[in-house]
């Protein structure tokens, strides 16, 4: 995707984080005006570019603010995949422990946009 794509995205989400809100892809991808098809697994692809990028500088992942429909509230398990994949996350992607990683992550990412 486009550079001005990931820095439009990365205001959206950041918006989010400002209000301490967490957002669907569903919802997320309407709001972005991501046309279909494919707009779901277009739109990971870029959270996917921006967590690499806050994670190589060790910043919270706005991308956290981007949750499935259902499951806990967290964002969906190719999210933790790729986090355990960059070696930020060991656990599974469902569950407790993914819970409690996401909501420590959600809290580092709203007390950075207070």
């Amino acid at each position: 995707m486009s550079e001005p794509s990931l820095i439009r995205l990365r205001e959206l989400l950041a918006d989010f984080a400002c209000k301490k809100h967490t957002v669907t892809y569903n919802e997320l991808a309407i709001t972005f005006e991501m046309p279909p098809p494919h707009r779901i697994h277009r739109l990971t692809l870029m959270l996917e570019d921006l967590i690499r990028e806050d994670h190589a500088a060790g910043c919270p992942l706005v991308a956290a603010v981007a949750v499935s429909r259902g499951h806990e509230g967290i964002p969906g398990r190719g999210f933790f995949q790729l986090l355990e994949e960059l070696g930020r996350y060991q656990g599974p992607d469902r569950g407790p422990q993914a819970v409690a990683w996401h909501q420590h992550e959600l809290s580092e990412l709203f007390a950075k946009h207070s």
